[in-house]
Formats: C-alpha cells, structure tokens, sequence
C-alpha cells in the first residue's frame, strides 16, 4: 500500500512540474505576448483618435511602426522577448489598419524573437532576370534585365507594373551601382531586391570601344599606353580570341638575334611579378623569313610555337604605318621577328643613316647585338584599375601595390624608379642577399660636366679589369662618386663575362669576379639598352661585356644609343652609366616608384 502511494506522489510532482514547465516556458509567455500584442493595438487606435487625418482612406493600408509609437510616447513600457533583456523588435513591427466595411479594421504584427504575431507580414518575393550581381564594361551600352516575376505567398502572382525600380548605373564612369526593385503586397507588405552593377574598365572592351572595328593601332596614338610589372607598353591591337597585344615602350636589352627566345624566357619573363605572369596569354607570333623585295608585305606564313614572349614582325610594324607616323618604329635600332636567311635578320628604327637612309627595315649579321622590344599578348578579360591611356598615366591592372613610407627597399619590384642625390636609378633586380641591384636611367654627369673614359692606345686587350688603373673599369669604379652620391651604396662581387671572340648571349668563356661599388651595365641586364622614351635623347656608355680577343671587342652604346657590334678604335671615348647595389637596410620615404614620382630613400 505504502508503494502505491509513493508511486502516485511521484505522478503527481511529475505532472505538476510538467504544468509548471508549460506554464512558465510556454503558456506564461504566451498570455505576457498577447497582452503586448493588445497594448500594443490600444495605442495604435489612441495615436489615429489624436490624428484621424492620417487614417487611410478607399482600398489604402496605413501603417504605424512599434518605432514611431514609442518616439511620439504613445506606449511608455518596453516590450522584451520573454525571460530575457532583449527587446521586442521596433523597426519591424507594426500595426497596419484599413477601412473594411465602413469601420477601420486594425492588424498587429508583433516581433518578438520566438514569438511573433501569426499574420501576413512578409512582402513579395522578387525574381530577378539573370544574377544579383553582373559586371559592364565601361561605355557600353547597359539594358536593365528587369525582374521575372513577383510572387506573394497571400495573393500569389502580381504584375510586374507594380514593382518599382530605381537605378544609378552611371556606364561612363567606373565604380559599384546599384538597382533597386520594390514591390508590395495587398496588405502593403514590402520587399526590396538589389541588383549590384559594377562598371568596369575591361581590358577589350577599352580597346575595342576605341579600334571601332579594326584589329590594331594605327599612326602614333596618344592613348594606348600601359604599364605592366613597372614596364610601358603599347597597345598594339586586339588578336581573334579578344586577347590584346601589347609590344614594349623601349629597347629593354640588347641581345643576338639568334639568342632572343632564349634571353627572353630566362631573363626578361622572370622580371614580372606573379600577378602580371597571370595575366600573359601563351600565343604563336610571326617569324616568317622574308626576301628583301618582300619588306612591305601584311601577310605572315610562318609563326612561333607558342610562347609568352617574343619581338614584333615586320609584318606587324607595316600595319601601323598611317599618315607617316608609326609607333612601332623604335628611335634606337631593334630586331623585328624576321630572317632574311640562315645568318641574317631584319631590324627597324625610325631613321636610319648613312647608305640606308630612308629604309625601313635593313638586314643585319644575326650574331650581333640589337634592341630586343618585346611582344606579348595579355588577357582581354583583365581589370584596368587606373589610369587614362597616356604616357603620363597608362593605364594600370593594380599588380604591383605603391610602398608605404617606412618600407623596405628590398620588398620591391624590377622596373621602379629611385631617386638618389638628384639621380634617377631604376631597380633591376633585388638580390638574394638583400641589396638592390640599381642602374641610372642616363649617363652620369650633366651636358656641360659629363665624365668620359677612353680607351688606352697601349693596351692590346679591352678585357673589363677594374684592378688595371689604365682600363676604363678602373675609372668608373673608382671615379664615379664624384658625380654621385654612393653613400646607399655597398660593394659587392660582380661576375664580369668575359668572351672569347664575338660577345653572344650565354657563350662567355669565363667569368671573373671582383669587389667593386660602381659598374657598367651588363649587355644582358634588364633595362641595360638607351631608356630614348623617357630622356628622349641618347649618350654613349660603357658596358660590363668584353672579350679576351685581340681584335679588341668590347660592350659599348654609341651616341646613337645602339652598341657598336665591331672592335673599339684605340681613341674611343664613351660615357659612364653606373649599376650599384643599395645596403640591405634601405628605407623608403615618400614617392610611388614611377618615373614621374620616384621613391626617395631615407
């Protein structure tokens, strides 16, 4: 018996814990919601007695948020979601009235986290024609896409006529826009959809707006000009799959003909940054050879296996030509892609002089040394962020970032400017060692106090020995800091290539090594040929290469800005362009790395 009823003891404190666990988790809440839901309309109905101008009037909904009643203290008490401190939502709850009947009928929604009033006060749902998000080249023409249709879960399909759209698309200028598209429902439940529109400089699209259906550049155009990994290009034209040609501003070394694929893939390529070799587009270009009669032709039947980098063909400089302007016609002498045969290739130049005065194109010993301009094709579908076209402001696609004071030098890229003591310096390469291989844009010295070295007439070589007081290596080595300021600068082992006769990309004989802190550039070097584009004019320098030949062969760039490709006279005379390498511990102060605004180092 005493079993029996502990067992119904136990019933009963199960069953009154459950009612307890309703009434407090459920029940309790409940009647705390409904009597906010009531207090809630009463000051709805005192706020339209005061204003009964604002009711609505025929088939209108009127409705009056949580928000306003609280602010125009219609309602003193708060509203919080049960057994918490956390309010009742203001902004999205409301009460709507309207006329039914010839009385004004009033529906309250009240949002209060789990607990929320059971009426219609969701709005809509609005489909879009096409995606949320869509992207328009700069200048073309944009059609909104319009939504596909408005569905409402109370009334169902409404008419597309009711959905309002507002748009600040702006196609003429780049930036993010947005579409708006409103619509409500019979009970004036409203929904908003975004459309995001970005109006974007795409690469084709730019250079398609502006060729109005041709497939390349004509004359010397003033803004088709691009900056990539700090290197300026010109645009060349657009290629059948919308990928677009660029060929380079300037000569960036001079190399043997027969040499350039190789120097181009082991040098020059290796010299854009990661994001800039994203961007290179594998092609095939025009190498066909070419018979001397045949100079003036626009057909090539021979190309390149594909690669990313290669010179432009006398096939593509003819199609410039317009009005006798052509800016693929380089100031210094450059290699086009064309053979005239097995030891023979072409070059180009605007003038040339002498004998061939007035030609376009002459054919040259391959084995010598030219201008290597190269060509390469980019993705069309890449972003210019910055910039108009012009030579003062090319376009940009943001590869590189600018150096924030305070930086390291050696955190930088090949191809930036430093300024130095009032000298222009370009990067070539940062070292493993942490110092900044530098080359100056010009010869050192100014047009009145420009220093010169010649060569000694006793000396039977011209090999590069800066231990040699007589050799013209001794001097640039040694007598350059009285035209610049070298305190940046540390020595450091230089390999110098020596050859054995002619000088030929990779076929050194032998390299030497010595401690200097001011060289010539090597031939080979990025940004080692005549920067013509930037100076806009040429003197005569020095380079690092030579041989170990009687016949007196040795690196030079004439006044012309072109190297010599025969021995040196015994009275030569050139100038000095210095290479250097900055200290490791080098700080960047101000300025963007450009030629216009170079950095400046603490």
């Amino acid at each position: 018996m005493q079993k029996g009823f502990d067992k119904r003891i136990k019933i009963i404190i199960v069953i009154a814990m459950a009612a307890l666990f309703v009434w407090f988790l459920i029940l309790s809440p409940m009647i705390q919601f409904h009597h906010n839901e009531k207090t809630f309309e009463e000051a709805a109905r005192r706020y339209y007695e005061l204003n009964s101008d604002q009711l609505p009037t025929g088939e209108r909904v009127k409705t009056l948020s949580l928000s306003t009643l609280y602010k125009k203290s219609y309602l003193k008490e708060d509203f919080h979601v049960p057994y918490s401190s956390k309010l009742c939502s203001i902004s999205d709850s409301w009460v709507k009235v309207r006329k039914e009947n010839n009385d004004y009928r009033y529906y309250v929604y009240l949002d209060c986290g789990f607990l929320a009033s059971r009426i219609d006060h969701r709005g809509p749902q609005i489909r879009l024609v096409g995606k949320d998000e869509i992207t328009v080249n700069l200048g073309e023409k944009f059609k909104d896409p319009g939504v596909s249709s408005v569905v409402d879960d109370t009334d169902g399909t409404l008419d597309l006529s009711e959905v309002t759209v507002k748009s600040n698309v702006n196609v003429d200028r780049a930036g993010t826009y947005e579409i708006t598209y409103t619509a409500f429902d019979s009970f004036r439940n409203k929904s908003v959809v975004t459309r995001k529109v970005n109006v974007v400089k795409v690469l084709s699209g730019l250079v398609k707006n502006d060729l109005h259906g041709k497939d390349n550049y004509t004359g010397d155009p003033t803004n088709n000009y691009v900056r990539l990994s700090n290197m300026d290009f010109r645009i060349y034209g657009i290629d059948k799959n919308e990928d677009v040609i660029l060929v380079a501003d300037e000569d960036v070394a001079n190399v043997n003909f027969t040499k350039i694929e190789k120097w181009l893939d082991e040098v020059y390529l290796k010299h854009f940054t990661e994001e800039a070799k994203n961007l290179l587009v594998e092609s095939e270009f025009c190498n066909s050879s070419i018979g001397t009669n045949k100079t003036d032709t626009i057909q090539c039947d021979s190309y390149t296996k594909k690669r990313y980098a290669y010179v432009p063909s006398i096939i593509d400089i003819n199609k410039v030509f317009e009005d006798n302007k052509n800016f693929m016609k380089p100031h210094t002498i450059s290699w086009t892609g064309n053979k005239r045969n097995s030891h023979e290739a072409y070059v180009t130049r605007d003038v040339f002089y002498e004998d061939s005065y007035g030609q376009d194109y002459l054919s040259i010993n391959s084995s010598y040394n030219y201008g290597v301009r190269p060509k390469i094709v980019v993705k069309g579908d890449a972003l210019v962020i910055g910039g108009d076209g012009t030579r003062e402001n090319p376009y940009t696609f943001g590869e590189t970032a600018k150096a924030k004071g305070g930086s390291n030098l050696n955190t930088r890229y090949s191809g930036e400017y430093i300024l130095i003591s009032g000298v222009l310096w370009r990067i070539v390469d940062v070292e493993k060692d942490g110092t900044v291989k530098v080359v100056t844009v010009d010869t050192l010295g100014t047009l009145s106090d420009r220093p010169m070295t010649y060569t000694n007439p006793e000396e039977a070589l011209l090999t590069y020995n800066p231990k040699d007081k007589e050799n013209y290596a001794y001097y640039i080595n040694n007598r350059s800091s009285k035209f610049i300021d070298t305190s940046f600068f540390v020595a450091r082992d230089i390999d110098v290539p020596i050859y054995k006769d002619k000088i030929v990309y990779g076929e050194e004989e032998k390299t030497v090594t010595y401690k200097v802190k001011i060289s010539p550039p090597n031939m080979y070097d990025m940004f080692s040929a005549q920067e013509f584009g930037r100076t806009n004019h040429s003197h005569s320098y020095w380079l690092l290469n030579s041989t170990s030949s009687t016949n007196r062969y040795c690196g030079v760039i004439t006044d012309i800005g072109v190297p010599l490709n025969e021995s040196i006279g015994q009275y030569d005379v050139y100038g000095v362009r210095a290479v250097a390498y900055i200290r490791k511990g080098a700080v960047i102060s101000n300025g963007s790395g450009t030629y216009e605004s170079p950095y400046k180092l603490k």
